[in-house]
């Protein structure tokens, strides 16, 4: 019997408290990784038709979700897509506001690069979306990792280049949408008065990247700006988001990780003069559900059964400390093979679930280059039943690593039914989600007004 893998201790700890997290569902097709898209049921084909994903959101709203997520990128490597469809798909903000007319209450969060777009498409483009979704929209700041050569001439800018950048383009923005706001709208069919244009005005911004006089012209859904997701995990990634971000997207293996990057970004924002409960962080969870461990498993293995073996290896290596390169594949790795526990190591928790595995088990090496921890992921990882995963789930929130989660679905569109139908309702029971929802805005449902 395979035990349940995941990059946290699993444990029967009760929790001290308990909090509503906050879980959104990314609409990126995380299930056709590897060999994935050839299943029958996998839906490859509708990877470009709207419908594929408002199927997808409405089994997210079902299940009452924040918000759906659609990430982005701004180029195409051609190279994958001999045996996968890579990041090529529809643009965000477009799929999005299709899913708006189709669902009622769950958020809707594109991405938006503020390197390569105008200040003032992005202003209009996502109070548009606001207005077609009745306040669910919510905007996906990135500050892109690619993409130059189809933009415009010359090298990709520095890091701290596009977060000061970044940080001007947020200023226009938010600057934009208070310049026609939606008060300013009288619509008094006696006296005739339209708005009072006189609570609409230019915003002059002469700035390093952007000169952008306004007003928008479009007027602002509510008075607030709209909700802000951030996914940086650099210095200048951590100060940006902890300056204007409401959640964060964050990659986090494990609980210590996550645990290190929430205490960082809620002392920066109370550095900002915020409230360290103004700042969520959402790790990314990349789960692999099924009815049993060992379908599981399964899962799991085909979906890196592309990753080279000398990959494998050096993480191995880079977690154990252990050189296996020269050792047949049937050879058992025992305790007595591991070095002294002064070897630095990538992920501490990692090398204990390893180590674990190692003294109780004595696995091969081919049975150790297949575990989930070797072939890994920036993100959390959970291969298992919903039961696994609730456990797991259980100890971030006890150790609190989180505020909720990001769902990446692995494997297969079954995984996905089992979070939806089965693992949200256990979390419901525990009282660590809502039953339905409170609100109808994304504002609301991160309980943003609330702090």
């Amino acid at each position: 019997m395979e035990e349940a893998f995941s990059s946290t201790f699993l444990g029967d700890g009760v929790m001290d408290k308990l909090k509503q997290l906050h879980i959104g569902l990314s609409l990126s097709a995380t299930w056709l990784k590897g060999d994935g898209w050839r299943d029958k049921d996998s839906r490859v084909e509708e990877l470009f038709m709207g419908d594929f994903y408002v199927d997808l959101a409405k089994k997210a709203e079902k299940a009452k979700l924040d918000f759906v997520f659609k990430p982005d990128a701004l180029f195409l490597d051609t190279k994958v897509l001999d045996s996968s469809p890579g990041w090529s798909s529809l643009d965000p903000t477009v799929l999005l506001t299709s899913i708006a007319r189709e669902t009622e209450r769950i958020g809707l969060i594109t991405t938006i690069s503020s390197t390569f777009y105008p200040p003032y498409i992005v202003a209009r483009q996502l109070q548009s979306l606001n207005w077609i979704s009745n306040g669910r929209a919510g905007w996906n700041i990135v500050t892109s990792l690619g993409g130059v050569e189809n933009f415009m001439a010359g090298e990709m800018p520095s890091s701290q280049e596009r977060y000061a950048q970044a940080e001007e383009f947020h200023k226009v923005v938010n600057s934009l949408w208070d310049s026609f706001p939606g008060l300013s709208l009288l619509t008094n069919r006696k006296t005739g008065h339209y708005a009072d244009h006189q609570k609409i005005s230019t915003i002059d911004h002469v700035g390093e990247f952007f000169h952008v006089e306004g007003p928008l012209n479009i007027p602002s859904y509510q008075s607030h700006p709209l909700p802000l997701l951030q996914a940086g995990a650099s210095p200048s990634g951590r100060a940006f988001a902890s300056a204007i971000a409401d959640a964060v997207f964050a990659a986090a293996p494990d609980i210590t990780a996550a645990k290190e990057l929430r205490n960082d970004l809620r002392a920066k924002a109370q550095q900002e003069g915020r409230s360290e409960d103004a700042i969520r962080i959402l790790p990314g969870l990349y789960f692999f559900l099924a009815d049993t461990r060992e379908e599981a498993f399964k899962l799991h293995a085909r979906a890196h059964a592309n990753l080279s073996k000398e990959k494998r290896y050096e993480t191995v290596q880079t977690i154990l400390g252990l050189n296996l390169r020269d050792m047949p594949l049937d050879h058992k790795i025992t305790a007595d093979l591991l070095p002294n526990d002064d070897v630095s190591v990538r992920s501490q928790t990692h090398t204990n679930l390893l180590k674990n595995l190692i003294t109780e088990k004595q696995p091969t090496i081919e049975e150790l280059l297949s575990r989930p921890e070797v072939v890994g992921s920036g993100h959390w990882v959970i291969v298992g039943t919903v039961e696994d995963a609730l456990v797991s789930i259980e100890e971030w929130v006890e150790a609190d690593a989180m505020d909720g989660f990001i769902a990446l679905p692995g494997g297969s569109l079954h995984s996905l039914e089992l979070f939806c139908d089965k693992l949200v309702p256990m979390l419901v029971d525990k009282g660590l989600f809502r039953k339905d929802y409170s609100g109808n805005t994304l504002r609301e449902h991160l309980l943003i007004d609330n702090q």
